[in-house]
């Protein structure tokens, strides 16, 4: 993007940037991603478990986590995918990037039936997404990943379980959201001093500015993270080890 720039300027040209670049580094770097956010999540909520069961921390811990992280793997697997195929085939049918005459005509039943497809495609996401919240405290208390995934499900589609579990998260999400709003609004004067620096070291007038609007919003995820992260494993650890029958002792003789 800098050698563009120079380039028009050599030819006296205005430069309109092209984002392709910084698209093609974001979805590159979004493995990389996942990988540390599903580590840092499974060793959180084990070591959230282990508070609310009483245990102390434990040796093997890498092999602990592995039953978590493939929770959270099956667990994409089965949300969203759905909303996603959705939505890619709703787009391929009713935006408005395409050309006339469209494939469905604007203002018929089946293209507002299309239209809106993505959105219940989401709400079931949702269902879903909430009936295997309890997953990765169940794989953290022993169990195996489909296990934990079936064992989430049952209890959750109860009407004790359902009713519980939409109570604690709803707040939650409430928690996050208003913090990660309030902490990245707090965190704004980072943005002209973050792309001051950036130009002046680098020369790179468009990678300084969109690093300085995304330093507020990195600010706000990590803040919002740390404070929100550990207290829903928690919460959820806890209406698991509520929800989940009393393990029985042995008969004796």
């Amino acid at each position: 993007m800098r050698n563009q720039r120079v380039w028009y300027h050599y030819l006296e040209d205005p430069y309109l940037h092209d984002s392709t670049d910084l698209v093609q580094l974001a979805l590159c770097a979004l493995p990389l991603f996942l990988i540390l956010l599903g580590i840092g999540s499974a060793a959180i909520q084990s070591a959230c478990s282990r508070a609310v069961a009483g245990e102390a921390p434990r040796e093997g811990s890498p092999a602990r986590l592995r039953p978590v992280l493939a929770v959270y793997v099956l667990r994409a697997l089965v949300v969203w995918p759905l909303p996603v195929i959705v939505a890619v085939v709703a787009d391929r049918f009713t935006g408005y990037h395409l050309d006339t005459p469209l494939p469905l005509e604007r203002g018929t039943w089946p293209y507002t039936l299309v239209k809106y497809s993505p959105l219940a495609a989401l709400f079931v996401a949702v269902l879903l997404r909430l009936a295997l919240t309890l997953a990765p405290a169940a794989a953290a208390a022993g169990l195996g990943a489909r296990a934990a995934l079936r064992r989430s499900w049952s209890l959750t589609w109860t009407r004790v379980g359902a009713a519980r579990v939409v109570a604690l998260a709803v707040p939650l999400v409430a928690l996050t959201a208003g913090l990660l709003r309030l902490v990245t609004q707090l965190a704004l004067p980072l943005r002209p001093l973050v792309r001051g620096l950036l130009e002046d070291a680098t020369g790179n007038f468009f990678a300084a500015y969109y690093a300085g609007i995304l330093a507020p919003v990195i600010v706000g995820i990590l803040v919002t993270a740390a404070v929100a992260v550990p207290l829903t494993c928690t919460a959820f650890a806890a209406l698991y080890d509520r929800l989940s029958p009393p393990r029985r002792s042995p008969a004796i003789g």
